[in-house]
This record gives structure tokens, C-alpha cells and sequence, in this order.
């Protein structure tokens, strides 16, 4: 894809708001940035995903929200009531953050039940399992992409955006080599331009999570 390939950029597109201060004016800007770029979805915290489903509802932009956010520090039994109660709420995906500390801990019988207990709590639906790379090392990256390709998730994605840390390109690149060509990889955290997405994308992922989605779209159209 071009630079001029605009609105296939806008398909890739997570546009993303999850700081706790947002308003519901805040919400409801998003939505209608995503609504006139037609980004692939709106990502929000859980109490405003019925309000995105209904302003969405009818356009090709799904409502998508987060569960155990940001510290992946919930029990499973918590995140699963959290994906049921999103998807019973409107969400289309579901964005769902590691147990971060089994990981660190090399605890991959407690990752993997985790997972696949929120992936069945998805019922079909997508799971993406956000790895928090910031905090592990490339044996730990690779033991949680297989963990996620073994236990229903669909896509491994990088940050929270609240880590030390976000997206870097060579994790992306890695992630992708661990992943193989066709499952999901989402680069999210620190995304604030065309360049830098294009960069992610060029490294493997297929997917972008950002809150500069708006001005990215503008910068590609030449709008103020």
C-alpha cells in the first residue's frame, strides 16, 4: 500500500482511547473520527462500550473494549465475567492484558489456562492477548505468542500504553517470526504518526492501536 492508500490505513486502525480522565464528550468524538474515517474499531474502556456499540451500530466500525486492563493482574475467573459482560455490551473484539507476572515468573501453565479461559469466554469472538513486552525477556515473547496460538487467542499485541514502554519494531519483528504469517500481530503504544505506523506495519503487524489515529488520517489527506 501507498501513502495514498488512505482509507486502507484507516482498516488497520484501532483508534484507541483508554486513559481513565476521558469524558463521555471524549467518547463521542472518537466515535464520530472513526465513523468519518471508517477505522476498523473504536477501543475503549468497558464502561463505555454499550455507548460506542450504539453510536456504531450499522457502520463498518466495531466497538472493542479491554479486560484486566492494564495490569493483567485480575484473576481469570474476573476477566472472563469482564469479556462476557463487554460482548453482552456490544463489544465485537476483546483486548484482553497477560498475566504479566506468571509470564515474568515463567508460569506458562497459569498463562495458558488464563487465556484460554477468557478465549472461551470470547465464543468466537477475537481475542487479542497484550503481551506488555516492556516486561519480558524473547524466551518469555515467544512462550506467550505460542501460548496464544495454542489456547484461542487471535492476535499477540504489544503494549498497553501504560508500561514504560510501547511498541518497538524489532519486538514487532519478532513477534511476527514467532507468530508465523497468518495470525493476528498488533502494535500499539507510542503510535503518533504515518511513519511510525508504516514502520509497524512494514515489520509485521497487521493490525495498529493509537489515540493519534485522527491526525494520522489527516496527515495522509493533507486536512487540517
Amino acid at each position: 500500500m501507498s501513502k495514498d492508500d488512505s482509507h486502507k490505513w484507516a482498516r488497520m486502525i484501532d483508534h484507541t482511547m483508554l486513559n481513565a480522565q476521558r469524558k463521555e464528550i471524549d467518547i463521542m468524538r472518537i466515535c464520530e473520527e472513526a465513523l468519518r474515517w471508517d477505522f476498523y474499531s473504536v477501543c475503549v474502556n468497558p464502561k463505555w462500550i454499550k455507548k460506542c456499540a450504539g453510536v456504531l451500530a450499522g457502520s463498518n466500525t466495531i466497538p472493542i473494549s479491554v479486560v484486566g486492563f492494564p495490569l493483567g493482574a485480575n484473576t481469570s475467573a474476573v476477566k472472563v465475567f469482564e469479556a462476557k459482560t463487554l460482548i453482552e455490551d456490544g463489544a465485537k473484539e476483546i483486548d484482553m492484558v497477560l498475566d504479566i507476572g506468571a509470564a515474568v515468573d515463567d508460569n506458562w501453565k497459569r498463562v495458558c489456562k488464563d487465556i484460554q479461559e477468557v478465549a472461551q469466554a470470547c465464543n468466537g469472538l477475537p481475542l487479542k492477548v497484550i503481551l506488555e513486552t516492556a516486561y519480558l525477556n524473547k524466551i518469555q515473547i515467544k512462550e506467550a505468542c505460542t501460548a496464544c496460538m495454542e489456547h484461542g487467542a487471535s492476535f499477540v499485541k504489544t503494549s498497553t500504553g501504560f508500561a514504560s514502554q510501547g511498541a518497538e519494531i524489532e519486538t514487532v519483528r519478532f513477534m511476527r517470526e514467532c507468530v508465523g504469517p497468518h495470525f493476528g500481530v498488533k502494535a500499539s503504544g507510542g503510535i503518533k504518526n504515518f511513519e511510525s505506523l508504516l514502520s509497524f506495519v512494514e515489520a509485521g503487524a497487521n493490525r495498529i492501536g493509537t489515540s493519534a489515529s485522527n491526525l494520522i488520517m489527516k496527515e495522509l489527506n493533507n486536512v487540517d
